[in-house]
C-alpha cells in the first residue's frame, strides 16, 4: 500500500496554520477552564502553553480546584488567634 501522490503536494495536505485560528483556539481553549471553574483572572494571565496542558487534564484541574476550595475553606473556619 504506497502512500501516492497526495503527500507530495504540499499545499493540499498540510494547511498552513494562520494566527487568527490560533487565538480563536487559545480563547475557546481558556473558556474552558473558566468553565472547570478555575478564577477568569488567573487564565487571562496564563501562557498559552500552560493553558493547553490544563486542558488536556480536565479531571486533574477539577481536583485541584477542589483541594484548593477546601484548603481556603479549612482556613477561614480556623480560629483567629
Amino acid at each position: 500500500m504506497g502512500t501516492g501522490r497526495t503527500l507530495n503536494k504540499a499545499p493540499r495536505t498540510r494547511p498552513i496554520k494562520s494566527q487568527g485560528e490560533k487565538r480563536r483556539r487559545v480563547k475557546a481553549q481558556r473558556a474552558r477552564l473558566v468553565k472547570f471553574g478555575m478564577d477568569p483572572a488567573v487564565v487571562a494571565k496564563m501562557i498559552p502553553e500552560k493553558v493547553r496542558v490544563l486542558v488536556q487534564k480536565p479531571a486533574r484541574v477539577k481536583k485541584s480546584l477542589a483541594k484548593a476550595a477546601e484548603k481556603a475553606a479549612a482556613k477561614t473556619d480556623a480560629p483567629a488567634e
